[in-house]
């Protein structure tokens, strides 16, 4: 049979995001995880796990975990090059497919990471195969598929999360979320989004440059502290509640220990 082998999705969401991130990573300055305003949640939990190991996903040269001595997984050669650097333990890999072994990570970090995935359960099983019973998962997803505008298409989102949907997923993956704060650093103005999407999609080169010069230095002066609260994420009631005005959200969760083998036969048992 001829012709062109059937398309994959998940490859052509990988290819755009990695095109688009080698792109932005190799002509961007490196920020400092003590300039975000998620540092003093990762300073508390870095304090609380006593230098357990731990993995950042995704991070780019916006990395939110410590670098040197973290493991660090992205698509970006060009990001993981000046990581390495900096002293992280880089992987070039995929988030729905983690080379490392069962339960070894006491600390996560995956920020506007699996909203890029195609397959975001993929990615979620992993994440709850290599963390360790009771490890922290800082994880943030943008929010509301009604909101999808042209910059989730160019910056490489496969989806927006409605609240109750992403409870009951992080819920069957062994994910318990503790504190959840409004999150994000894109713009808050539909309109300039838009233009943001537009430049990014057409010049790309002057986008850049005036993103990581100009965009990017105001936008963390201005960040506002992170207003962590309890993540009430009782999933028929926690679309319409704070979470529904909330464009991105970070959450941090904990990994659930398995259930014990007798308990999963007990439960098999139960009546539906």
């Amino acid at each position: 049979m001829t012709g062109s082998p059937p398309s994959d999705p998940a490859r052509a969401l990988h290819e755009t995001n990695r095109r688009f991130y080698d792109r932005l990573w190799s002509a961007s300055r490196f920020a400092a995880p003590d300039r975000f305003n998620t540092w003093p949640t990762v300073a508390a939990l870095l304090g609380a796990a006593g230098g357990v190991p731990r993995l950042e996903i995704g991070p780019g040269l916006r990395p939110r975990l410590p670098v040197a001595g973290t493991c660090v997984l992205d698509i970006s050669a060009p990001a993981l090059a000046r990581l390495r650097a900096a002293g992280a333990l880089p992987a070039l890999g995929d988030a729905a497919a983690l080379p490392y072994p069962d339960a070894c990570f006491g600390l996560i970090a995956a920020l506007d990471v699996i909203e890029h995935v195609e397959d975001d359960r993929a990615a979620l099983s992993e994440l709850a195969r290599v963390a360790r019973p009771g490890a922290a998962l800082l994880l943030s997803v943008p929010l509301h598929p009604a909101r999808w505008t042209a910059f989730d298409t160019v910056v490489g989102h496969r989806r927006r999360y409605e609240p109750a949907a992403l409870a009951a997923l992080l819920a069957a993956h062994g994910f318990a979320p503790a504190r959840a704060a409004a999150f994000g650093m894109q713009p808050r103005a539909a309109w300039l989004a838009r233009l943001g999407a537009w430049f990014l999609a057409n010049q790309p080169a002057r986008a850049l440059w005036w993103y990581d010069r100009l965009l990017m230095p105001l936008a963390l002066r201005r960040q506002k502290p992170l207003a962590l609260q309890p993540a009430a994420m009782h999933a028929p009631r926690w679309g319409t509640g704070w979470a529904a005005e909330m464009d991105e959200i970070l959450l941090l969760c904990h990994r659930l220990p398995a259930p014990a083998p007798d308990q999963e036969t007990d439960d098999a048992r139960q009546p539906a």
